[in-house]
């Protein structure tokens, strides 16, 4: 800085010289002391100047060292907040799975219901908590009988909500809908699973246990959708589905009322040693529209009825 203001000064020294000697050079009298005071005015009008410039440019870089440092400080608060607002959700997930491993019904229902409130708030662990809910979804489960224990009742009714919560936020006509998440229900037993009007992802329901009727009708699967080896126990409606990508059914049993009528295949349909085993009166495939000629269909619905 101080060889900015010794630059200036040195210019309007060297121009009250020039000034001074050369542009008066030859006057006398009145008109030398008008030259030469007119050099002073110029040779002071430079330095003055010339300070001005210098000030505005030392404001100019204390504004913008304050507004630097304004945003490092926002950018540390605002990283800082993200570190605590990731904790907090860190915090909140571990407290609702560790309630999930409960063995009080109620507490295993507060659990869900966090997680469902996690998931609301923080779009990015949608998916994440869609995994932990099909994950308890997974864990061993024997339908309770009549005269089965208060705890096993309890469970269904823990499975049926992680069930609800699943389907509610999976439907696009739904206010909360979570978008497109992927369902991992291998091996799963599921009652009264009712997906109807969902748009989904991936889906894995291979050696899954539908239980009581499974509802499909209107859900858009779009990744592969696998039910191989699932049993339906009840009726197993897929109306109106479609599949976006590749469908297998391979080894799947159908055991009562089974519809795929307006069904949409978009891609390969497998039902390779499917089985329609059950006395429904409804098992149809009427409208039903493949863009690929279905494999093993024909062996496993030659004596179809169709509703």
């Amino acid at each position: 800085m101080a060889l900015l203001f010794g630059g200036v000064a040195l210019l309007s020294a060297i121009v009250i010289v020039v000034l001074w000697w050369a542009g008066t050079s030859g006057l006398s009298g009145q008109a030398l002391v008008t030259a030469r005071f007119d050099a002073l005015k110029i040779g002071l009008s430079i330095a003055v100047g010339g300070g001005g410039v210098i000030a505005l440019y030392l404001a100019w870089r204390r504004q913008h060292s304050t507004e630097i440092g304004l945003r490092l400080q926002e950018r540390t608060a605002l990283n800082t907040e993200v570190d605590a607002e990731q904790r907090r959700i860190t915090e909140l997930y571990t407290a609702a799975v560790e309630q999930l491993g409960s063995d009080k019904a109620p507490v295993r229902l507060g659990g869900l219901y966090a997680l469902e409130r996690l998931a609301q708030n923080n779009p990015d662990q949608r998916q994440t908590i869609v995994n932990v809910i099909c994950a308890y979804l997974r864990m061993p489960f024997a339908i309770p009988g009549e005269n089965a224990p208060d705890e096993q009742r309890q469970e269904r009714e823990v499975r049926v909500t992680a069930q609800r919560i699943l389907v509610t936020h999976l439907r696009p006509d739904e206010a909360n809908y979570w978008g497109t998440l992927d369902l991992d229900l291998t091996g799963a037993v599921l009652t009264s699973f009712a997906l109807k009007g969902a748009r989904v992802g991936t889906v894995q329901c291979s050696h899954a246990t539908f239980a009581e009727a499974a509802a499909f009708e209107q859900t858009t699967f779009t990744g592969n959708a696998s039910f191989h080896s699932a049993m339906f126990a009840y009726s197993a409606w897929f109306e109106d589905a479609t599949f976006e990508a590749h469908a297998y059914f391979t080894s799947a049993t159908f055991g009562n009322n089974t519809s795929f009528k307006d069904a949409i295949f978009a891609r390969g349909a497998f039902f390779v040693g499917t089985q329609f085993t059950g006395q429904g009166k409804i098992r149809s495939f009427k409208n039903t529209r493949f863009a690929i000629s279905p494999q093993g269909l024909d062996d496993a619905v030659h004596w179809l009825k169709d509703g």
